[in-house]
């Protein structure tokens, strides 16, 4: 089985995955965990990304694994608590507006989901990456609950303000993007969590998959 979540950035979807995959008792998948991995190994390698060629070269030589426990091996290495640093959440989107790269990690998703039955979330699980998904729900929520949802995590040295506008620029060059741009599939269950709780957002949603 395949839970597929969809949503811009902030709305509550790795956090709502997460619980839901505790209380179905299957495998939770961050896809957006592994484009901020290789944007980590790409900036670590000093590599410029506006090279294309040389970053998805960089990319297919990097190993990563992915944990039942949720963690991000690079190389032999966890990364995991880095992976919302602001020099990653700067970079993500830009390393994963890259056609090739996209190609890449949905091979390696795709795979885990042979043998798994899995809730992922991303901007494009249920458009491109699992357009066959047996359940589709699209996440949504205000520029500014989204900001502050960011800002109260604690993980980010920018001001409210400043959030903002890195999440409503996010969203342009999301939308914007050749390929996986991010749009409501026509058969998701749409969800705007802006004034709703995770609980109340996790019984939506297994009142609609049960």
């Amino acid at each position: 089985m395949i839970i597929a979540i969809d949503g811009p950035a902030g709305t509550g979807k790795s956090t709502i995955a997460s619980i839901l995959a505790k209380k179905l008792n299957i495998t939770f998948l961050n896809s957006g965990g592994f484009y901020r991995t290789l944007t980590m190994a790409v900036l670590d390698g000093g590599i410029d990304y506006k090279d294309e060629k040389a970053t998805i070269d960089f990319c297919k030589k990097q190993k990563i694994e992915y944990t039942k426990d949720n963690h991000f091996i690079l190389n032999g290495k966890d990364v995991t608590e880095h992976l919302h640093d602001d020099r990653i959440t700067a970079n993500a989107s830009q390393v994963s507006s890259i056609v090739e790269i996209r190609h890449l990690v949905n091979d390696l998703m795709r795979e885990i989901t042979k043998s798994l039955s899995i809730v992922c979330e991303g901007r494009d699980m249920t458009t491109v990456v699992f357009p066959n998904a047996e359940y589709k729900i699209y996440l949504d929520a205000s520029s500014d609950v989204r900001a502050r949802r960011r800002f109260d995590q604690g993980v980010s040295d920018m001001t409210l303000e400043e959030l903002k506008a890195s999440i409503e620029k996010r969203d342009e060059m999301d939308k914007n993007k050749k390929e996986g741009s991010l749009k409501i599939a026509p058969d998701a269950l749409y969800i705007d969590t802006s004034n709703l709780t995770i609980d109340n957002v996790c019984e939506i949603i297994l009142k609609q998959i049960s």
